[in-house]
């Protein structure tokens, strides 16, 4: 998935540039209000939101901490925690309640340990891959039940969108959910008129696909865009790098052991025989 590309007209969604300038939008709410409204699928028009704390602090020294892609709440009180997922994690699920429990925790604990009149908490992953492959829906929100699927609770909700399970047509798309996996489907893909559909027209979606636009940009957010795109080659590099660097040190294992030839241990490292042959030299000169 190519969410940096310097010949589109628009920004991808799902690039850290563009999940920033809409989900994260604290300017320009419309986009993230109604966004939230359709992912949890509510009636009820969300008419404020404020952004707040996103880091997750240790507890102790030996206990995780962690960063939430957006965490916010609306005027009623509801807790919303909004993550990203673009690279496989067969752990999101329990990444999610990680977060969603720390939330739970810290409001229990600024109402005095009570529990009655907790706020809602609605933990929202959104997914480039898949990770219920028994489940065919894009769309899941899960709550307590019990065996029978009867409501226990639903004080903390958990939705989850998987983009890839996601194939439906324009001409098929007709809810506000829809509205809103088609655009970050497909939003870095349009650069001519003709491509937009009739629906980019409404104001929540028209004033994110703006932020999107590279053609529309001030010289501080191109800026801010270009400055995005470099951290990202970088951390790509470097992360490069690192596997490089486990590979050599396998393949130094695997010649010291001296169970396979040269060739299988190429083979299974997906690496060139000529740097199977450097990493022996390296050994022989020790």
């Amino acid at each position: 998935m190519d969410l940096y590309n310097g010949h589109q007209r628009f920004i991808s969604i799902l690039s850290d540039y563009g999940f920033k300038v809409t989900f994260g939008n604290e300017t320009d709410t419309r986009f993230l209000r109604k966004a939230l409204q359709a992912l949890i699928q509510s009636p009820v028009a969300i008419k404020h939101v404020e952004f707040i704390e996103s880091e997750i602090p240790g507890l102790t020294k030996d206990s995780r901490s962690g960063v939430y892609d957006i965490a916010c709440v609306d005027e009623r009180g509801n807790q919303f925690i909004v993550e990203m997922q673009l690279s496989k994690y067969p752990d999101f699920i329990q990444r999610m309640k990680f977060y969603s429990f720390y939330r739970l925790n810290t409001l229990i604990r600024k109402g005095r340990y009570r529990f009655e009149g907790l706020p809602k908490i609605y933990c929202i992953g959104i997914l480039a891959f898949n990770i219920f492959p028994h489940i065919p829906d894009y769309h899941n929100i899960a709550v307590l039940k019990n065996e029978k699927g009867e409501l226990i609770d639903e004080q903390t909700t958990f939705i989850t969108v998987e983009l890839v399970k996601f194939k439906k047509r324009l001409t098929h798309v007709q809810t506000d959910l829809d509205k809103l996996i088609y655009t970050m489907k497909t939003i870095h893909k349009a650069n001519k008129p003709k491509q937009f559909p009739q629906f980019w027209n409404e104001e929540w979606l028209e004033a994110a696909i703006k932020e999107l636009d590279t053609r529309a940009m001030t010289p501080e957010k191109r800026m801010a865009y270009e400055m995005t795109l470099a951290a990202n080659a970088l951390a790509i590099e470097n992360e490069q790098k690192k596997i490089e660097e486990v590979k050599k040190v396998t393949i130094r294992k695997l010649l010291l052991q001296g169970k396979l030839s040269i060739e299988e241990i190429a083979d299974a490292n997906d690496v060139t025989i000529e740097v199977v042959l450097e990493e022996k030299k390296g050994l022989s000169n020790k």
